[in-house]
């Protein structure tokens, strides 16, 4: 439905020219197609209708749970836990780590 979507939306706007696409939504839509308008849109920064910034999926639901702004793990603003770079950035070191030091461990003990 959506790379449909999608390409019929791109063909209004082409070569530089301005378009207007339009999509008709009804009561018996799935929620989960409408999240994922939804998505495209921010992505896209196209302006998003009210209804359907109404809608939360069950993980900006658990996202916005909390009194405290920002990510539990380094403080940072702007961000929760759930996408901290700098989570990230430690979690993939130790990974990396785990497997130099795995590899060096049967490398010794091959010798």
């Amino acid at each position: 439905f959506f790379l449909f979507l999608v390409h019929r939306i791109g063909r209004t706007g082409r070569c530089g020219r301005q378009g207007l696409a339009t999509t008709f939504i009804n009561k018996t839509c799935d929620e989960a197609i409408l999240l994922d308008l939804k998505h495209l849109l921010i992505e896209a920064k196209q302006a998003v209708p009210s209804f359907l910034l109404r809608l939360e999926s069950d993980k900006e639901r658990l996202l916005a749970i909390g009194d405290e702004p920002g990510c539990s793990y380094c403080n940072g603003l702007g961000h929760r836990i759930t996408n901290c770079p700098k989570l990230e950035s430690q979690s993939t070191k130790t990974a990396n780590n785990m497997k130099k030091n795995d590899f060096l461990a049967k490398g010794n003990s091959d010798w």
